[in-house]
């Protein structure tokens, strides 16, 4: 399941989306990240599973934009460049952005 995080507005989307079935709870995105956006919750869309997933905090979701601005691929740059994605060994961070 893809869990997305953020908003859309007149400017346009801003989500962050985690691939609930590739995330593996290791963590490195959340540290990658140098605004601090990310952290590991419980895995609440699969009943069974044990590992936790990351997850945009509650007070950077409505201000994504914002929070991930500093990271934005500038011209040039790629969304594969943003340093939450490449931490992501299994491919389970994307951005609409």
């Amino acid at each position: 399941m893809k869990a997305n995080y953020g908003y859309k507005d007149g400017s346009g989307d801003f989500f962050i989306t985690v691939d609930t079935d590739l995330c593996n709870g290791c963590g490195d995105c959340t540290t990658a990240c140098p605004a601090g956006v990310l952290e590991l919750v419980e895995n609440g869309y699969d009943i069974d599973a044990e590992t936790p997933i990351a997850a945009v905090m509650k007070e950077h979701s409505k201000k994504i934009k914002y929070s991930c601005m500093p990271c934005k691929p500038a011209a040039g740059y790629a969304i594969a460049d943003l340093p939450c994605v490449k931490a992501c060994s299994p491919g389970a961070m994307e951005h609409s952005w």
